[in-house]
C-alpha cells in the first residue's frame, strides 16, 4: 500500500511543486504589491475552495439521502416481535453504557420497529420490555459504522412486566486504552474554563493529561501533540484559546479520547486522539432544548440556547451560546487586571434520510473571540523614549500601560455522505473546510508594550485555511471488521507580521565601561567623543526598526501550502477470547519540507473470562507533523538577518522544521470487580526523533513551533470507574509521565533551554497527578445533585527558578555566586521585582513585592518560596533534579437540581458552581520559555439558571 501511495503522490506533488515552501518577506512597495497579489489569489482560492465544498454537498443531496450516522459513530436497530413472529409496537427499548454513562431509550414503532442512530462505538446492555410480556437482556457491541441489525422475540410473561437496566459490561476486549464519556457523565462536572470547557473536560477526565494554562493541555509527555475528530472529521491544529476557537461544548454527545497506540486510522498528531459525536436532532419527534443564562465571578455572563427537532428520517441539532468575562486567559498575576474577553459560539447539525442506502450529515460552526492580553505589574505605567532617542540625552515618560488584544475568527463547513451497500458495508466520503483568522493588535503607543521579557512590538494578521477530504469504507464478515481509507488535506498559512523594536539598549550603539548599554546615540562612531565605548554587539541592520531612535516598522509576510496524503488499512479480528488489531498506513507531507512514511499498527487484547480481566499490548509508527501555527515566521525567520535577533533564535536552529517519526510500545489491562468498579491501566513507552514544542514571543501569546533532535518518554496512566451505584458515581485518574528531550534544537525560533548539550525535561513534564471526582444524586422523586473534584498536580518545570549550584555539572542551569564573606549565593539580579514575587520568592524570611526587589545576592540557604520548588543547593540537575512549581491540590464543587418546579413538559434548573474553593494560590508554570507565567483561577463562582422544554 505504501509503494502505491508513493507513486500516486509522486505524480500529483510534482504538478505542484512550483508552490511548495514558498514564502516572502516585504517591507518595501514592490514585495507589498507581491502581497496584494498573494492576497488576492489566497481570497479566490478559499472562495473556490468553499465553493467546492458546498458543490460536493449539494450533489450527494441531489441524490437520495438516508442519515445512519456520523464517520465515529454506529447504528443499531432491529423489530421487536412475540412469540409467534407478530410485531409488537410499543415495546421499550433501551441501550446503556454504565461507564459512559450513555444511557437510551425508545419505542418500537407500528412495524416493531426500532433504531439507535448517532451511537458512539462501545460495548452496550440492550434491555426490551413491553407490557404482558418478559424482558429479554442483551449485549450488543457497536464497534463501525456498519449498520447492526439485533431482532428481538420476547415471551410471555407476567400482565405487568418492569426491567430495570442495571448495568452493561464493564470491561471491553480491546488493545487501545481509552476514556469514554457521554454527555450524561459529563455535563455536571464543575469545569474549570468556560471558555476552552473541551479541553478542561478532558484534562479532567483522562488519565495521562497534564493540565497547563488558557486551555492547553499536554498527552502523555507531549506538548499539544492532540488530534480530534469531529464526526470523522479530522483536525489535527492547535485548539488552545490562544490559537483556535473550540467546538462549543453544549453541542457534544460524547467523546472518547483515545490515550492508547493510535489506530491506523489516526495520523498526523496522535498522543492524544479525542473522538468527538456531535448531537443530533434526529429521532427527537417533538421539539427539545434549552435556554440557559449564567453569572459570576471576575463580572463573567453566559446566554445559551439549544435545540433538537426531527423524525425518523431527518433531524437538526442548532446551539448557540455566548460568554463575556474579566478573565478569559490565565494572567501572570493571581489579582486579575486588564483581562477582558468575550465569545459568541453557533453550530448546527442537520441529518436527512431518504431511504435505506444513502444518507447525508453536515456541521456547520462559527466562534469569535475576542481577548486582552493580561498585563503583570510590570506592564503598568511603562517608562520609554518619547523624544531625544538619537541623541546624547533622550527622554524618558511614561508612555501608558501596556494594552495589546486579540481576536480570533473561526468557521467550520463539514458535510459526510454515507452510503451503505449492503448489510455488510458502508462507505463513507466527507469533504470539509475550516478557516482561523487570528488578529493580534498591539498598544495603541507601541512604545507601552515594553516589559522586562518584551523588546519588540508586534502586530499579527495570520490564517491557517484547512480543507480537504476523508473517505472510508467498513467492512464487517465472520471474525473480521475492517475499515479502508484515505484523507487528503491541504492547509493554506498566511501570515503577516509587523515588528519593531522598542527597548532603547536592545541595540544600543554605544556601551559604558562596565559594559552596560546606553541609551540614545545612533552610530558606535559617536561613542568615544562622549566617554563611552562602541557596542561590539550592535547590529545595523536593526537600525532602520528601532522606534526609540525615530525606526520605523519592519513588515513580514509569510506564506506556504502543507499538503497531506495518507491511505490506511485496519483489521480487527475477534476469534474466541483474543482480539488481534492490525493495521498500517501511508502518509505523505510536503509543506516547507517533504517526509514520507509507512506506519505499521498492531494490537492484541486477550480476555480472562473467569477473573473479568483484559490484558492488552499494542505499538504503532507514526509520522509526527510540525505545528502550523507561525510555522512559516518560525522557519525562516531565523535565516532573516533582521529577524533573527528579533526572534532571539538559537545559534545553528535556521532551517525550516521537519516532520519527525515515533515508535511507541503500550502495555496494559482492564479489571472488573464486581458490577460496579473497573480498572484501567497503561504504560507507556514513546521515542521521537524531531521532538516539538513551542516558544512564545515576550508577553504575548503569539508562539512558534520549535525542534529538538530527539525526546523519550515513558510512564503510566491509570483510571478507575465506580458507576452508578445507588445514585453515587465516581471516577479517578492519575499518571506519572517523564518528558526527556535531548539537544541541539534542530529548528524553529526563540528557545534558550537545552544550551548544555544535556537532556533535560521540558517545561511540560510533571512527576505526577490525579483528578477524582464524586457525584451523587438525592435519592427522591425531585432533589438535588452534587458534583465534586479534587485536582492533584505535583508541579511543572520551571527552568527560570533561579537556584545554585557549584559542583561543575554540566547539565546545570544554576549559577554559582558568592556573598562578599565568601557564603554561596544565588544572584537575583535577572528579575524584576515583580517577577520575584510572581516567584512567590522571599530571602531570609523577607517576601519581595510587585515594586519591592530582594537583595541581589541571596545566601543559597536562605532563598524560599512557597510558589516554586528550588533545588537544594549543588543539587539542581536539569535532567534529573530540576527547578518545579509547588505541588497543588484545587478542589471544585458543583451542585444542582434538574427540575426545581417538578413540571412534566417543561422544566427549570438551577445550577451553582465553585472552581477553587479553597482560593489556592499557585501557579501553573514560571517564566516558561514555551508560555511564560501564569496563575491557576482564584475561587469562582457561578449560578445558573436553565429553562428545559
Amino acid at each position: 500500500m505504501h509503494a502505491s501511495v508513493h507513486l500516486f503522490a509522486r505524480s500529483y506533488f510534482k504538478r505542484i511543486s512550483d508552490a511548495r515552501a514558498s514564502y516572502s518577506t516585504s517591507h518595501n512597495s514592490a514585495s507589498q504589491a507581491c502581497e496584494r497579489k498573494e492576497n488576492h489569489l489566497a481570497s479566490n482560492h478559499l472562495r473556490s475552495v468553499a465553493a467546492l465544498v458546498a458543490m460536493l454537498f449539494l450533489f450527494f443531496s441531489a441524490q437520495v439521502f438516508a442519515a445512519q450516522t456520523a464517520g465515529n459513530a454506529g447504528t443499531l436497530s432491529g423489530t421487536v416481535t412475540d412469540p409467534t413472529g407478530a410485531i409488537l409496537p410499543g415495546a421499550s427499548v433501551t441501550i446503556r453504557n454504565v461507564v459512559s454513562g450513555y444511557d437510551q431509550t425508545t419505542v418500537s414503532d407500528s412495524s416493531g420497529h426500532y433504531q439507535f442512530t448517532n451511537v458512539p462505538f462501545n460495548p452496550y446492555r440492550m434491555v426490551v420490555s413491553a407490557q404482558g410480556f418478559a424482558g429479554v437482556t442483551q449485549d450488543v457491541d457497536i464497534r463501525t459504522s456498519v449498520p447492526l441489525t439485533v431482532n428481538i422475540a420476547l415471551q410471555v410473561g407476567a400482565a405487568s412486566t418492569e426491567v430495570t437496566v442495571t448495568g452493561s459490561p464493564l470491561t471491553e476486549a480491546d488493545s487501545t486504552f481509552h476514556t469514554d464519556l457521554d454527555r450524561s457523565a459529563f455535563q455536571k462536572l464543575p469545569l474549570e474554563s468556560q471558555s476552552s470547557s473541551l479541553s478542561s473536560l478532558v484534562t479532567l477526565s483522562s488519565p495521562g493529561v497534564t493540565a497547563d494554562s488558557n486551555g492547553l493541555f499536554h498527552g502523555l509527555g507531549d506538548h499539544a501533540s492532540n488530534s480530534f475528530s469531529i464526526d470523522g472529521q479530522p483536525v489535527t491544529d492547535q485548539q488552545s484559546k490562544v490559537f483556535s476557537n473550540q467546538i462549543p461544548s453544549n453541542s457534544i454527545q460524547s467523546i472518547q479520547v483515545i490515550a492508547g497506540a493510535p489506530p491506523a486510522e489516526f495520523g498526523d498528531k496522535t498522543s492524544l486522539v479525542i473522538q468527538v459525536t456531535t448531537r443530533s436532532g434526529q429521532g427527537v419527534t417533538h421539539p427539545t432544548g434549552s435556554v440557559t443564562t449564567s453569572y459570576g465571578t471576575f463580572g463573567s455572563s453566559t446566554g445559551g440556547f439549544d435545540l433538537s427537532y426531527g423524525g425518523e428520517k431527518w433531524g437538526n441539532f442548532t446551539e448557540a451560546d455566548g460568554l463575556n468575562t474579566g478573565r478569559f486567559l490565565d494572567p501572570p498575576e493571581f489579582t486579575v487586571f486588564h483581562d477582558k474577553g468575550n465569545e459568541e459560539n453557533f453550530f448546527d447539525r442537520i441529518d436527512r434520510q431518504f431511504n435505506d442506502a444513502d444518507s447525508v450529515h453536515l456541521n456547520l460552526g462559527f466562534t469569535r473571540s475576542w481577548f486582552q492580553t493580561p498585563n503583570a505589574y510590570d506592564n503598568l505605567n511603562v517608562t520609554n523614549v518619547v523624544s531625544g532617542g538619537t541623541g546624547s540625552n533622550p527622554v524618558f515618560a511614561n508612555v501608558g500601560n501596556t494594552d495589546q488584544r486579540s481576536q480570533i475568527k473561526t468557521f467550520n463547513i463539514a458535510p459526510e455522505y454515507t452510503h451503505i451497500i449492503n448489510d455488510s458495508a458502508v462507505f463513507n466520503f466527507g469533504p470539509y473546510i475550516r478557516r482561523d483568522a487570528y488578529n493580534y493588535y498591539p498598544s495603541n503607543n507601541p512604545l507601552a508594550d515594553l516589559g522586562p521579557i518584551q523588546q519588540q512590538s508586534i502586530s499579527q494578521n495570520r490564517t491557517l485555511t484547512n480543507f480537504g477530504f476523508h473517505t472510508d469504507l467498513s467492512y464487517v464478515k465472520g471474525i473480521h471488521t475492517m475499515k479502508f481509507g484515505g484523507v487528503y488535506e491541504q492547509t493554506l498559512l498566511r501570515e503577516h507580521d509587523n515588528l519593531g523594536l522598542i527597548s532603547a539598549t536592545f541595540n544600543a550603539p554605544c556601551v559604558d565601561i562596565t559594559g552596560a548599554a546606553v541609551a540614545g546615540y545612533t552610530d558606535p562612531s559617536q561613542c568615544a567623543a562622549v566617554g563611552l565605548v562602541p557596542n561590539g554587539n550592535f547590529l545595523p541592520v536593526l537600525s532602520p526598526y528601532d522606534l526609540t531612535r525615530n525606526g520605523s516598522i519592519y513588515s513580514f509576510f509569510g506564506h506556504t501550502d502543507v499538503k497531506e496524503i495518507a491511505m490506511y488499512a485496519e483489521d480487527q479480528i475477534k476469534t474466541g477470547d483474543w482480539l488481534f488489531s492490525l493495521g498500517v498506513r501511508g502518509d505523505l507531507y510536503n509543506g516547507l519540507t517533504v517526509a514520507r512514511q509507512a506506519e505499521p499498527r498492531l494490537g492484541v487484547a486477550y480476555t480472562v473470562r473467569p477473573t473479568n480481566t483484559v490484558l492488552r499490548a499494542s505499538y504503532a509508527r507514526t509520522l509526527e507533523t510540525p505545528f502550523n501555527e507561525n510555522l512559516v515566521l518560525s522557519s525562516t525567520g531565523c535565516t532573516n538577518e533582521v529577524l533573527n535577533p528579533l526572534l532571539l533564535c538559537s545559534p545553528g536552529a535556521t532551517g525550516a522544521l521537519n516532520p519527525g517519526f515515533r515508535n511507541e510500545f503500550h502495555a496494559g489491562l482492564q479489571q472488573s470487580i464486581g458490577k460496579h468498579f473497573v480498572l484501567s491501566g497503561e504504560y507507556i513507552w514513546k521515542y521521537t526523533h524531531n521532538g516539538y514544542d513551542f516558544s512564545v514571543l515576550g508577553n504575548t501569546p503569539i508562539t512558534f513551533p520549535i525542534e529538538w533532535h530527539n525526546s523519550k518518554i515513558p510512564g503510566f496512566a491509570l483510571r478507575a470507574d465506580v458507576p452508578n451505584y445507588h445514585n453515587f458515581s465516581a471516577f479517578v485518574v492519575m499518571s506519572s509521565v517523564a518528558a526527556r528531550f535531548f539537544p541541539p534544537q534542530a529548528g524553529g525560533a526563540g528557545a534558550t533551554v537545552g544550551g548544555s548539550g544535556y537532556p533535560f525535561r521540558i517545561d511540560h513534564d510533571e512527576r505526577f497527578n490525579e483528578s477524582t471526582h464524586v457525584q451523587y444524586q438525592l435519592p427522591f422523586k425531585r432533589g438535588p445533585w452534587m458534583g465534586f473534584n479534587w485536582r492533584y498536580d505535583s508541579g511543572l518545570v520551571a527552568g527560570s527558578v533561579p537556584c545554585f549550584n557549584a559542583t561543575g555539572d554540566p547539565n546545570t542551569s544554576c549559577g554559582s555566586a558568592t556573598m562578599p564573606d565568601g557564603t554561596p549565593a544565588i544572584n537575583l539580579g535577572n528579575l524584576t521585582a515583580d517577577q520575584e514575587f510572581q516567584a512567590g520568592l522571599a530571602c531570609n524570611g523577607v517576601r519581595a513585592t510587585p515594586t519591592s526587589a530582594l537583595p541581589t545576592l541571596c545566601p543559597a540557604t536562605e532563598l524560599t518560596s512557597n510558589l516554586v520548588k528550588i533545588p537544594a543547593p549543588n543539587t539542581e540537575n536539569d535532567d534529573k533534579n530540576p527547578p518545579r512549581i509547588q505541588p497543588r491540590n484545587l478542589f471544585d464543587m458543583s451542585l444542582g437540581e434538574d427540575n426545581l418546579f417538578g413540571g412534566d413538559k417543561y422544566k427549570w434548573s438551577l445550577r451553582l458552581t465553585a472552581v477553587n474553593i479553597t482560593n489556592k494560590y499557585a501557579l501553573y508554570n514560571f517564566l516558561s520559555t514555551f508560555s511564560g507565567t501564569h496563575y491557576v483561577t482564584p475561587r469562582a463562582m457561578t449560578a445558573e439558571v436553565g429553562f428545559h422544554f
